[in-house]
């Protein structure tokens, strides 16, 4: 699969993996693969977004939010699957922070860290950090790329860009990217009409 993937694609979802890694989280997530391709400024996604005010900057500074983190690296147990989890309960009134103080407390510093994740040899991703020491993909991140494979085949296209990846990011529809695309009232509809466009005019 990944080698149907655009050279602009390969770079996000490479990229991906440094910003799990600057936002200290144990896995790759919907919206660091959103942050990833927002960093190419010449990219189709890039312009699309940008008409929203949505940056690369912008979408990591929801993600924090969202997370109830701010660049905190023990906050690790939080993926893109329980975002919604962390902002209801800063929603209510329990912060984060002052959780995992009193869990260092009680434990010790640096008791809420996970462990390296084992690298994986096998598998439809397997490529990507199959050599060790790398951010493995979350189970909803994994499905989104699989879902941009199955938008290709939709549109009958033979290679995987940045688009088919939004496209199954809306498609999935409950991952953290599509959570900031729907905060900042993306049109999913009228995106996805752009972005296929924008796919029709690069296979022509």
């Amino acid at each position: 699969m990944f080698e149907r993937f655009t050279s602009a694609a390969r770079a996000t979802v490479v990229g991906a993996q440094e910003e799990a890694r600057t936002l200290h989280a144990a896995r790759i997530g919907t919206e660091h693969v959103l942050i990833s391709m927002l960093h190419d400024p010449d990219g189709a996604v890039t312009r699309l977004l940008a008409e929203h005010d949505l940056d690369a900057e912008t979408v990591r500074q929801d993600v924090q939010r969202l997370m109830g983190a701010t660049d905190s690296p023990d906050l690790t147990f939080f993926t893109d699957a329980d975002a919604e989890d962390a902002a209801a309960l800063k929603a209510i009134g329990i912060d984060l922070d002052k959780v995992r103080a009193a869990i260092e407390e009680s434990f010790g510093a640096g008791a809420l860290r996970l462990p390296k994740p084992a690298p994986k040899k096998r598998g439809l991703f397997g490529k990507l950090y199959a050599t060790g020491g790398h951010i493995p993909f979350s189970p909803r991140a994994k499905k989104v790329l699989e879902l941009s494979l199955r938008e290709a085949i939709r549109l009958h296209q033979n290679f995987i860009a940045n688009e088919h990846l939004v496209l199954g990011m809306l498609r999935e529809g409950k991952g953290l990217a599509a959570r900031i695309l729907a905060d900042h009232q993306v049109d999913a509809a009228a995106l996805r009409t752009d972005l296929e466009k924008s796919l029709k005019d690069q296979a022509a």
